[in-house]
């Protein structure tokens, strides 16, 4: 019989480093997958279904609403987003660790659904490296790093409630840590 794998809610402030850690845990952690969406857009040159997302149409998205197969969705911008249920449950019953990586609303609607997932909300040392890190990019103009400051401030005082808290400083002792999170979970649940 094997181990069921466990869903890991991950999130934080734009700018706390969210993608830069995941982009070294998951090439060492291989029994975890980056959970897929649902979206009614259409996709990007080089994005592939089932991989970056689940394209599929209005309609078949709102007949998923009423069915209730969301752990959490969407609107943004005219097309919806969501987290199926199917997906994430089919992955954990096989053993695999799910990482949902979603904002901070959609993570305390999954976090009432879901109260047996791991918990983990990626800090900064401090705002001003928040604030230089979202400058650093320089793929964003003024006004877009402003209202990422701002959210980032309500995003913040959220944190309390997530299990656990990271503080993002060095990325590879957040990796780690990371890593002991998910293991001794893990060794709760099995």
């Amino acid at each position: 019989m094997s181990k069921r794998g466990l869903l890991i809610i991950y999130t934080g402030p734009s700018g706390c480093g969210k993608g830069t850690v995941m982009a070294k845990f998951l090439p060492k952690n291989p029994e975890t997958r980056m959970s897929v969406s649902c979206t009614t857009r259409a996709p990007r040159q080089g994005e592939i279904d089932g991989v970056h997302y689940f394209y599929i149409t209005r309609e078949k998205f709102e007949a998923m609403i009423a069915e209730n197969a969301f752990l959490e969705y969407a609107e943004y911008a005219g097309n919806y987003y969501g987290t199926p249920k199917a997906w994430v449950d089919e992955q954990l019953e096989q053993g695999n660790n799910v990482v949902l990586e979603i904002e901070v609303q959609g993570a305390l609607n999954v976090m009432k659904q879901r109260p047996d997932a791991l918990s983990v909300f990626l800090l900064p040392p401090c705002w001003e490296e928040l604030e230089r890190r979202l400058r650093g990019r320089g793929t964003e103009a003024e006004e877009v790093i402003l209202r990422r400051l701002e959210a980032a401030k309500w995003e913040l005082q959220q944190k309390d409630h997530y299990r656990f808290q990271l503080i993002n400083d060095d990325v590879d002792e957040t990796v780690a840590a990371l890593e002991r999170l998910i293991e001794d979970e893990k060794s709760k649940i099995n």
